[in-house]
C-alpha cells in the first residue's frame, strides 16, 4: 500500500438540505459508501473543480440542485490509489472499484472496497486517493473520525454564507 501526504485543494458539490454541515461525513454513514460501511462516517471529495459535478450526478443525465462548496485540505497519511495498483499491494486492492451498491443493496454481500477501507483504518491512514470512474479526475474519501490536530481540513467560506442549521428546511 503507497501512503502519501496531501495538500491540495478540494471539492464537493453538497445536498442543500445537509450544507450546513459541509464536515460531516454522517451522510456517508447512514448507509455506507464505496469505501466505508454503514456506521463508519467518511467524507467524499474530488481533487478537481470538474469531477465533484459528475461525482455528484452518478449516471442520471439531469443535475439535481446542489451546493458547489471549496476544502483545503493538508493532512496524511492517505492510501494512494492514483498510480494503480502493483505487486507489493494486497490483491483485494484490484477489487476496490467493485459495484459495491449491487454487492450490497441487491445481493446482501460484502463489498470488498469495504474490507479495504476497514485496511485502510487498521493502517492508520486518514483516507484514500483514487481516481474517478466518471471522468478523467481524482476523489478523497476522508474518514473524518480519523482527523486529529496535526491535520487540516476546512471550509472555504470567507463571507458565511452556508447555511449554519436546518431551520430552512422546516
Amino acid at each position: 500500500m503507497k501512503l502519501v501526504q496531501l495538500d491540495a485543494t478540494a471539492y464537493r458539490v453538497h445536498t442543500p438540505r445537509w450544507a450546513h454541515a459541509p464536515l460531516s461525513g454522517a451522510g456517508a454513514a447512514r448507509g455506507g459508501g464505496r469505501a466505508n460501511r454503514p456506521g463508519i462516517p467518511a467524507l467524499y471529495l474530488s481533487l478537481e473543480l470538474e469531477t465533484a459535478p459528475a461525482e455528484y450526478r452518478q449516471l442520471s443525465p439531469l443535475m439535481p440542485p446542489g451546493l458547489m462548496v471549496s476544502y483545503t485540505v493538508c493532512l496524511g497519511p492517505m492510501v494512494d490509489l492514483r498510480s494503480g495498483v502493483d505487486a507489493g499491494w494486497d490483491p483485494l486492492w484490484h477489487d476496490f472499484y467493485c459495484d459495491w451498491r449491487a454487492l450490497h443493496f441487491d445481493k446482501g454481500v460484502e463489498p470488498p472496497s469495504w474490507v479495504l477501507g476497514d485496511m485502510t483504518l487498521a493502517e492508520g491512514a486518514k483516507g484514500i486517493l483514487f481516481p474517478s470512474v466518471l471522468v478523467t479526475g481524482t476523489n478523497l474519501v476522508l474518514y473524518t473520525e480519523q482527523l486529529d490536530a496535526a491535520d487540516h481540513l476546512a471550509v472555504y467560506d470567507p463571507d458565511g454564507a452556508l447555511p449554519r442549521d436546518q431551520r430552512s428546511w422546516e
